[in-house]
């Protein structure tokens, strides 16, 4: 059992998840032909369910940095348009061949590959099109800061390198510092970029915002570890996807280098160094210190 007691307002994420749902469908763009099909698996995708961790990140960030909320929804929505699309890639045939996502069918597997790939790009798109926006915010050097940063985040530096580094590390054996960087790569770049986006958006002072990009790396990596852990200990019922594929496909973890037992015990002292950081914002930050024990307390 984790040691890390989980205190967060279910409310809270539920509430912030329903606006960013509600975002989401006046964001979308409408079809008046065959491109339909497109939309519909975007929404599909969409409005699969799902935690929205990296969404009330952006909220939770913006909220301490003063940061309006209209502004930070917006952030929060295409954040979610760019994890939702690498759900729709990373499940397709050639890369991790998953059928199943949040509890339900793949989008390929509801539509069709094209359509999946299709849906991801669009997605991808349409969240760079809503951080491009006046109505995201009114200094333009802020949106051409969210836009670079999130390109990053997501690149060969980021989330997209990270996944070729994943496929190409399978049955190979991977030091902790490789796997470090391949989770944070992978996993942490764009939750980096979730809690960061608040103090880009409130224009916040370097101090302020290295103390929350700290808080974002360490929950990051922790995130993934969980992720690995529930991979190898929980349910497909649970987790909404296919479990042991990790060790099935001879991916490099956490868990396969140091076990079950190390690797928690990782996880938790990563939640713990990510709550430290948060020390200089009082009792604004209570959410994010909530945050970081649920993730590690999860399970799906």
């Amino acid at each position: 059992m984790f040691i890390i007691k989980d205190d967060l307002d279910k409310d809270a994420l539920q509430n912030a998840a329903k606006k960013v749902e509600e975002k989401f469908l006046k964001l979308l763009p409408k079809a008046v032909d065959l491109e339909q099909q497109v939309v519909d698996a975007m929404t599909y995708a969409l409005m699969a369910g799902g935690k929205r961790i990296r969404p009330f990140l952006v909220m939770e960030s913006a909220r301490i940095f003063g940061v309006g909320e209209s502004s930070a929804l917006r952030v929060a929505a295409a954040v979610e348009c760019v994890h939702t699309y690498s759900l729709i890639h990373d499940d397709l045939p050639c890369m991790d061949d998953d059928d199943m996502r949040r509890g339900q069918p793949s989008v390929h597997k509801k539509f069709d590959e094209a359509t999946a790939v299709l849906a991801g790009d669009a997605l991808l798109t349409l969240a760079f099109e809503i951080l491009a926006d006046e109505k995201t915010h009114a200094d333009p050097r802020v949106r051409c800061e969210l836009i670079s940063y999130m390109a990053k985040a997501l690149g060969v530096n980021g989330m997209v390198g990270g996944q070729m580094f994943d496929l190409l590390a399978e049955n190979q054996e991977l030091d902790k510092i490789r796997i470090t960087r391949l989770q944070r790569m992978k996993t942490g770049a764009l939750i980096v970029f979730s809690s960061e986006a608040g103090a880009i958006l409130g224009k916040a002072e370097d101090k302020r915002r290295q103390a929350i990009k700290g808080y974002a790396h360490d929950v990051g990596l922790a995130f993934q570890i969980t992720d690995d852990l529930l991979d190898e200990e929980g349910s497909s019922e649970e987790v909404g996807k296919t479990v042991g594929k990790d060790a099935t496909s001879g991916k490099a973890t956490f868990v396969s280098l140091f076990g079950i037992d190390q690797t928690r015990i990782m996880a938790t002292m990563l939640i713990s160094q990510a709550i430290k950081h948060l020390d200089g914002f009082g009792k604004k930050a209570e959410n994010l210190r909530n945050l970081a024990k649920f993730i590690i307390n999860r399970a799906h």
